[in-house]
């Protein structure tokens, strides 16, 4: 077993317990773990008064649960305040990474050894997706009997690394990275901890962007960065000193700044641009630098629809594979399907056309009237519909020559037919011109005859 909390034997203090938990030469991230819920920065969306993890850590109640969030989000940290909340709770942590099946049955013997005592069990499986099949269905009935609590932590999506079974008997808690308000105050506790100099207002704001959303990474940058400037450096520490201390791991674009956009920007229009060299250099340039995949992902779906549309209709499955892709496997190996649907996007045939006629109806709608439905295009499932007309005189287009009732108005009275939708002429778009055109031949000579 990875590590055991006994929190009523006397073999490790309680969580929570006033007595140091961390020596001096412990690393900062465990020193500055909060062991109280007053000390939790973030999360407030499950730790606010009247929210689910609050109320189960003041009633003291626990449910089964998965605890979902990026790295560095305080997952391990909620799970030991929960265990603390159970009265003469014995808490069993796994390390999916580290343990097997026998591991599982340690922890069920310790857990019947517990409740012969008195005792309620907590079992902490830090990252559970790691477990495969039959190792998460080991827990599956005890969970069920209630012999213990079960908490498990991922970085990776449940739907897809837990077992439907395990995962219909516990809650789903949705952990969200950091903000920069709450990263900031994380900062001045590590400062306070680490007797750092002050920083000035630039180099804040770098650790921050730096830190992404992550406690431990922005507690790991302070102790780099508190070790150079202890060498009788004299003065605030600056930009500079972060580079020296931090290197290439100090991000190289602002988290919601300028370069971060342009960054973006630049991934967009060599795209649309059909680079797939330009692409994949500021696909790399983003990842290196620390942007959430997850958010490119959804860029890159954006100029499928936005870029490509109708000219290759494959290219929007492709930026959807390449999301759904990402979130089972996570990074590194994630990357390379975006990397795939990028190259793929580049070199697809381009039109805009999609995303010119939506721009162009929404605008038209907008500033037109309402108008009401023609009433052959009415729906008519009653006779009182039908007695009023309602699709009266409708032409069931499967019925007609070449599936199309040449002549058929479809619009609103007094909106004469608007050229929304411009098909470009490249790729699966100029077949769909093609056709149109010859609709529009049809309709011609409908009107003609009549």
């Amino acid at each position: 077993m990875h590590a055991q909390e006994s929190l009523f034997d006397g073999d490790a203090p309680p969580v929570g317990d006033p007595r140091p938990v961390a020596g001096a030469h412990a690393p900062l991230a465990e020193r500055l773990r909060p062991r109280t819920l007053d000390e939790v920065i973030g999360q407030e969306h499950l730790l606010a008064p009247g929210q689910p993890l609050r109320a189960a850590i003041e009633s003291g109640r626990l449910h089964s649960m998965i605890l979902w969030g990026p790295p560095g989000v305080g997952k391990t940290t909620l799970a030991r305040l929960l265990a603390q909340a159970v009265p003469a709770a014995q808490l069993l942590v796994l390390s999916a990474v580290l343990s097997g099946v026998k591991d599982i049955r340690d922890a069920v013997d310790q857990a019947r050894a517990a409740r012969s005592a008195g005792h309620p069990t907590v079992v902490f499986v830090d990252e559970v997706h790691r477990f495969n099949k039959a190792q998460q269905d080991a827990f599956l009935p005890h969970v069920e009997s209630g012999l213990f609590t079960f908490i498990g932590a991922t970085t990776e999506n449940p739907s897809f690394e837990v077992n439907s079974a395990l995962l219909s008997r516990a809650a789903v808690h949705v952990l969200e990275p950091l903000g920069d308000a709450d990263l900031t105050r994380l900062l001045d506790r590590a400062r306070a901890a680490l007797v750092m100099p002050e920083l000035t207002e630039g180099a804040r704001q770098r650790l921050v962007a730096h830190a992404d959303g992550d406690a431990r990474r922005l507690i790991n940058a302070c102790e780099a960065v508190a070790a150079l400037a202890g060498t009788g450096r004299a003065g605030p520490i600056d930009e500079p000193l972060l580079e020296q201390a931090l290197g290439r791991m100090l991000r190289r674009y602002d988290k919601g700044g300028d370069l971060f956009y342009d960054m973006i920007s630049a991934l967009h229009k060599s795209v649309r641009g059909s680079d797939p060299d330009a692409a994949l250099y500021w696909l790399a340039r983003m990842i290196d630098g620390g942007a959430d995949p997850r958010y490119v992902a959804r860029r890159v779906i954006r100029m499928a629809s936005e870029d490509i549309g109708l000219a290759d209709p494959r290219a929007l499955p492709m930026a959807l594979d390449a999301a759904q892709t990402y979130e089972r496997l996570g990074s590194p190996e994630g990357e390379l399907a975006l990397a795939q649907a990028v190259v793929y996007l580049a070199v697809a045939p381009k039109s805009n056309a999609v995303y010119v006629a939506w721009k162009a109806a929404r605008a038209f709608v907008a500033a037109d009237g309402t108008r009401p439905v023609p009433p052959h295009l009415r729906n008519a499932p009653t006779a009182l519909m039908r007695e009023l007309g309602h699709g009266e005189g409708y032409r069931y287009a499967h019925d007609e020559a070449d599936g199309y009732a040449a002549g058929e108005r479809y619009l609103p009275e007094g909106i004469q037919p608007a050229p929304f939708y411009s098909p470009a002429p490249r790729g699966l778009e100029q077949r769909i011109g093609d056709r149109l055109a010859e609709l529009r031949r049809l309709d011609c000579a409908a009107k003609n005859s009549r």
